[in-house]
């Protein structure tokens, strides 16, 4: 699928950065931060150009935060998109990369009545292979 069409699906105007966005994660392979998005972005975007149009496409569900802890940050395109379930995120503590873990699906748990969730996470932290390789 390609950026436009998402933009597209979600009912959303194209813009040069909005594609930019989306296809810089899409390429990725791996969640990223916004610095690391924006460093990565083709294309010269002012500060509230980039913010505005990161917003849009979190706020449209069309990418999803990542919340490693109170420090780390990181988005990738959401279920939504990419037609994925709900699954575990794995983050290494050596390269600071997260990765979805596509095998390690994240069920929702029964909750008391009266309670809904909006959203279940499950982040594993350690030591990813290609870390652990390179320090063997």
């Amino acid at each position: 699928m390609e950026a436009s069409q998402i933009l597209h699906e979600h009912q959303l105007k194209r813009t040069s950065c909005r594609e930019g966005i989306i296809e810089t994660i899409m390429h990725a392979g791996m969640a990223l931060s916004e610095n690391e998005i924006r460093e990565k972005l083709v294309g010269n975007y002012d500060r509230t150009t980039f913010y505005r149009s990161f917003k849009t496409l979190h706020d449209s569900k069309i990418i999803h935060k990542i919340v490693v802890d109170n420090q780390i940050v990181k988005y990738a395109l959401d279920n939504a998109v990419t037609q994925k379930h709900s699954h575990a995120h794995f983050y290494c503590h050596e390269c600071d990369t997260v990765q979805c873990m596509d095998s390690i699906p994240v069920t929702i748990p029964q909750l008391p009545a009266g309670f809904t969730s909006s959203e279940t996470e499950m982040i594993i932290k350690g030591c990813c292979s290609k870390c652990k390789t390179t320090a063997e």
